[in-house]
């Protein structure tokens, strides 16, 4: 079988994004002429855990066209995964969005899941490593997958407006590779992010409607929820996390120009040089280099620079809640989460649910951190979204439950069980979905 039109061949050893301009930055005017979603370029890619060893499933990237949150058009990538399996069902579509929380293009998705890539734990990209083994439940249940590069060409960590619209033209990329040998726009899809994740998800779920309509989005779910970027500086000043939020809003001020501006009047010599410190690294070292951080200190606006009036207008267009998703939302969040406070994520919840539309189940754990919820909570998220993908209505309304542990929750540990026995046969070479 030849490649498809447009295709390239399969990468002796992958080049980083920063030197693959060929296939990550198509030029401006071939961009424009697609629609958004339109393939632009596929090629083949082989898939590894920490970059070596090898993940039995088919595996392509796709170059399309998308739009920035001023509907501009910009290129993106996606990767797309395909179980080895044989399925006489219409095969359903889940879109993972990983949480990137990183400023370096060879930190996307799409290089750290290939193999041969510099292995995650050297570049920082703990986060795409380590979710890709979440990747990996999916494709066990039989599902496609497609996991966008959701902070776009300029790694613009934490705009949710740009991530859920690159996200939702992810998805029409992946409905229009035949290789996926998916049913079209009837495709069955689910999305699925937690933390950074959440951003792109959680904003792709209230564009739908107005950005997407011809998709059949039948449910999503994310976790560790960004519901306020204001309220996760506030709670990250002086704390753990202020490293990773300090390159939230380098990530931003990379999309909105308002909020390039913002930095570039306000920033002072010790905020500048900080900055620098942090741009293009992945999430672990992005993290781990300045916590318990004054972010506010290091500008030089006479009060709380979240209050002034460029920032309020910025944070404005990040906050969700601009829309009530017209999908059914799973929605779980850790109650002591000492990085993405709880608080914006129960008035989001109480927003959605003001209108009687809405279908939102909430969660809300005990016992768990930000860190350890996004494992503890994936077997929950996964049977919830198994359940739409085999058309079982979701629940009319809303409900709230709070639990000690959802690792507590016996319906979950089937999922627990297969889930590490395919991942152990898949380190093997056993085909994934088969």
């Amino acid at each position: 079988m030849g490649l498809p039109a447009g295709a390239q061949p399969i990468p002796a050893f992958p080049k980083i994004p920063e030197l693959d301009a060929e296939f990550y930055s198509p030029s401006a005017d071939i961009v424009e002429a697609a629609s958004p979603g339109e393939i632009i370029s596929s090629r083949p890619v082989n898939v590894a855990n920490l970059g070596v060893i090898p993940v039995n499933v088919d595996a392509w990237q796709l170059s399309y066209r998308s739009n920035n949150s001023r509907d501009v058009a910009i290129p993106a990538v996606a990767t797309v995964l395909k179980p080895r399996g044989v399925t006489t069902e219409p095969r359903p579509l889940l879109s993972y969005q990983i949480a990137e929380d990183s400023l370096g293009g060879y930190c996307a998705s799409s290089y750290v899941l290939q193999q041969g890539s510099i292995p995650w734990p050297l570049t920082g990209a703990v986060t795409g490593g380590g979710q890709f083994l979440e990747i990996q439940a999916a494709l066990a249940q039989g599902w496609a997958v497609v996991v966008p590069d959701h902070q776009g060409p300029n790694s613009s960590f934490a705009s949710g407006p740009l991530a859920g619209r690159i996200t939702l033209d992810g998805i029409r990329a992946a409905e229009n590779f035949d290789q996926l040998g998916l049913a079209g726009r009837d495709t069955k899809v689910g999305m699925l992010g937690y933390s950074g994740g959440s951003i792109a998800t959680g904003h792709a779920a209230e564009l739908r409607s107005s950005y997407a309509p011809d998709l059949n989005i039948v449910g999503a779910a994310e976790g560790g929820i960004v519901a306020d970027v204001g309220a996760l500086v506030d709670n990250a000043n002086n704390a753990l996390g202020s490293g990773i939020v300090a390159s939230g809003i380098i990530g931003v001020s990379r999309e909105d120009p308002e909020m390039a501006t913002f930095v570039a009047q306000h920033l002072n010599p010790l905020g500048q040089a900080l900055f620098a410190a942090k741009d293009n690294l992945c999430v672990a070292w992005n993290s781990s280099i300045f916590p318990f951080l004054n972010l506010k200190g290091l500008f030089d606006t006479p009060g709380d620079p979240l209050l002034e009036p460029e920032a309020q207008r910025v944070l404005a267009k990040l906050r969700m809640g601009q829309r009530v998703p017209d999908v059914p939302m799973y929605m779980f969040q850790s109650n002591p989460d000492w990085l993405v406070p709880v608080g914006p994520v129960n008035r989001l919840v109480d927003a959605y649910c003001a209108d009687p539309a809405a279908s939102v189940v909430y969660t809300r754990d005990h016992f768990s951190e930000h860190l350890t919820l996004d494992v503890i909570g994936l077997p929950k998220a996964l049977l919830w979204l198994g359940d739409r993908f085999a058309g079982i209505p979701a629940q009319q309304g809303c409900s709230t439950t709070d639990v000690g542990s959802m690792a507590l929750d016996p319906e979950t540990w089937p999922v627990w069980q297969r889930t590490v026995g395919d991942l152990v046969a898949g380190l093997f070479g056993t085909p994934i979905g088969s």
